[in-house]
Order: C-alpha cells, then structure tokens, then sequence
C-alpha cells in the first residue's frame, strides 16, 4: 500500500493551497480516508477525515476553512485549505483506514508535505 502526497508549500496567510493524496495497492472504497498534521514541537493531530459514505469531519480549528473531498474511482483524498494561518504550518500527512464497522482493523500512512505559511 503506497499513500503519495504532494501540493504542500510556502504561503502568505490567507492563501489557499490544496493537497493531493493518491493512493495504491488496494480497494479504498470503504476506507475513512483523512489528513493529519503535525506542527513544530506538537503532536501529531487530526485535521479532516472523510468516511465511504461521504460523511466528513473536522478539528475545530480549521472548520469553514478546510474542505475534504475524495475520489473513490481515481483512489484520491484533497485538502482544499483556504484563509490559511501561520498556526496552519506544519507537515501534513495523509491516511487511510479500516471503517467502523469492519472487523479487520488496519491503517496506513503517507508521506508528508510540508505546507508553511507566512505571517
């Protein structure tokens, strides 16, 4: 299983960028497949997560700012970030893993991309 991000950067805030995950190596179609992130000296903290189903969660505090999506056919998770802050710096991860309801529990990990904003 390969999870490969990419579109992180520099910003000025208040910019927008948008990060790309694809995904290999096995059926995702019933996966809650997400973004994390992992900011200087922090730990490593949800961001989005979006379920089969389309049902999409985030932290509060990129609510309204952040939008989820994915592509079941092309195996694809974005993170669409608008009005981005400097507190939004750090090294964004993507992730999929097993759902609620299966009984096999499993999950992976991408890469990360570096997305810095500037003040």
């Amino acid at each position: 299983v390969q999870l490969q991000a990419c579109g992180g950067g520099l910003v000025q805030a208040g910019g927008s960028l948008r990060l790309s995950c694809a995904a290999s190596g096995r059926r995702f179609s019933s996966d809650t497949m997400g973004w994390y992130r992992q900011g200087p000296g922090k730990q490593r903290e949800l961001v989005a997560t979006v379920t089969s189903g389309g049902t999409m969660k985030y932290v509060d505090s990129v609510e309204g700012r952040f939008t989820i999506s994915r592509d079941a056919v092309k195996n694809m998770v974005y993170l669409q970030m608008d009005s981005l802050k400097p507190e939004d710096t750090a090294v964004y991860f993507c992730n999929t893993k097993s759902p609620r309801w299966s009984n096999v529990r499993y999950e992976y990990w991408g890469q990360g991309t570096l997305v810095t904003v500037s003040s």
